[in-house]
């Protein structure tokens, strides 16, 4: 037995609906559209499980968490301004469990639902990795074809910057990212757990600069290494033209609740 079809009741199906007090046939994209956009758009989003219940609307700024109200406000005011203003905003904090993440995320579902706005999210160091592996013959993906969405995409959310190790050639291909994005107008949304300074190392000391690590730099690496150290001077400074700053403090709630419910 066949079913009837939902028609939505406000465009009959044409996806177009009229705009009250226009001139005679003045139409707009109807909601339904909007909704279908989005929840496509969604799934192309590549956000990953454990984020997918980050909202603006459940970050928590309230009572202990009134350090992070700021940061809060720049996310809805990014959303509300664009595309008017395409300035992408950079989340910076050397403490890891801040919700920089969560803000981010948040924005770019807001941009998808609210405005049809196209966002894809990358973790840093994956996506390097998807690189380096697209070499090898027996992977079907090249790497013209994993860099593709990610030069071309309205909105890229680059989580976690500067989290592996730097060599010459991710230093290269952080810089291929961040021009191509800068020369094409695009916005990009980015985090990073390294403070927002110049190279702390002295000039030619390239002792990390090689290693292939994939690993998790220790807490302590974290807290003595600047973003300059870890994707390059030039790159940060390029970061500050295409990026607001939004610095956040505070305290690692993740690690306090481990420790009042486990320690």
């Amino acid at each position: 037995m066949k079913t009837a079809v939902e028609v939505c009741p406000l465009c009959a199906g044409s996806g177009w609906k009229p705009v009250p007090g226009a001139p005679e046939r003045g139409v707009t994209r109807c909601d339904c559209q909007l909704r279908a956009r989005g929840g496509a758009l969604i799934t192309s989003a590549r956000i990953p499980k454990r984020y997918e219940h980050c909202e603006l609307s459940n970050f928590e700024f309230e009572g202990p968490h009134s350090h992070l109200a700021r940061a809060r406000m720049a996310a809805y005011r990014f959303v509300e301004e664009y595309p008017v203003n395409k300035t992408g905003l950079l989340f910076v904090s050397p403490t890891p469990g801040l919700g920089k993440t969560h803000l981010a995320v948040g924005i770019a579902k807001a941009l998808i639902r609210e405005k049809g706005i196209e966002c894809v999210f990358y973790d840093y160091a994956d996506l390097l990795k998807q690189i380096q592996d697209s070499y090898n013959p027996t992977v079907q993906k090249t790497e013209l074809g994993l860099l593709r969405p990610v030069f071309e995409t309205e909105i890229l959310v680059l989580d976690d910057l500067g989290s592996v190790r730097p060599t010459e050639w991710r230093w290269d291909t952080v810089r291929l990212i961040l021009n191509t994005r800068y020369n094409d107008s695009r916005t990009t949304i980015i985090t990073t757990n390294y403070a927002d300074g110049p190279a702390a190392k002295p000039s030619g000391d390239t002792t990390t600069r090689y290693s292939e690590d994939f690993g998790t730099p220790e807490p302590a690496d974290r807290a003595r290494l600047t973003l300059g150290d870890r994707i390059g001077d030039k790159m940060r400074s390029r970061l500050h033209e295409m990026c607001r700053v939004v610095q956040i403090k505070g305290p690692d709630f993740r690690q306090n609740f481990k420790s009042a419910s486990f320690g």
